[in-house]
């Protein structure tokens, strides 16, 4: 299947760079750039991509107030929400939490190499949310709170699950946590769905914030 793609950065050279990556690989198509949020909301509504490659930081309707508004679409009856990647040039960045507690699907600074770009983009347009950073990770656990810890201990969630949720939030994709704990793919799959249902979260990613924020899983972890 191709994937098809859209670039959000107000750095044209930034978008002409990740363009040639992408378009390097045979199963990626970039269909569109935006140079703001707006621009981005537009054409994503319009193009409906896979995957949107949203920069944070951007004039006008910057990044974090455009990944709002596409999570928000893909809530009312028959909306689309296509699959969001941050990308930016901090690492240590707040404005970058910001963006994966709002419903970004994943992380990934400007420098990475064009190889992991690609995979980024795959695991994201799989449903397989990517390893925050250290630094992020510490941001999330950074907020924890008594409604935090108290939703978790509500999910009640199963020794297994536990498991499973421990693995996830450490990046483990659902073929690796398989082989980690002698499981199916496909069980691992119904026991990750079990998890986000308990904790009514929207996705891994959602999953994995809060784990870090109500303490269950550390940074060091």
């Amino acid at each position: 299947m191709t994937i098809d793609i859209l670039l959000a950065d107000d750095e044209e050279l930034v978008r002409a760079g990740l363009r040639a990556v992408l378009e390097a690989q045979g199963d990626l198509r970039v269909v569109g750039e935006a140079a703001d949020g707006s621009e981005a909301l537009a054409l994503a509504r319009r193009l409906r991509p896979h995957v949107v490659l949203m920069d944070v930081r951007m004039p006008g309707v910057d990044g974090l107030a455009a990944t709002r508004e596409l999570v928000r679409d893909g809530t009312a009856p028959g909306g689309y929400a296509p699959k969001i990647l941050v990308v930016t040039t901090f690492e240590i960045d707040d404005y970058v939490y910001r963006a994966l507690r709002a419903g970004a699907d994943g992380f990934l600074l400007k420098r990475t190499r064009p190889a992991e770009i690609a995979r980024a983009v795959r695991l994201v347009a799989a449903g397989e949310s990517l390893l925050f950073p250290a630094q992020i990770r510490r941001l999330a656990a950074g907020q924890g709170n008594r409604e935090a810890r108290e939703a978790m201990a509500r999910a009640a969630l199963t020794e297994r699950e536990t498991e499973v949720l421990r693995l996830v939030a450490r990046g483990l994709t659902n073929g690796e946590i398989a082989e980690q704990l002698f499981l199916g793919v496909q069980t691992v799959k119904t026991h990750v769905s079990s998890v986000l249902a308990k904790l009514g979260a929207r996705d891994r990613t959602q999953a994995v914030i809060a784990a870090y924020e109500s303490g269950f899983v550390a940074p060091t972890d």
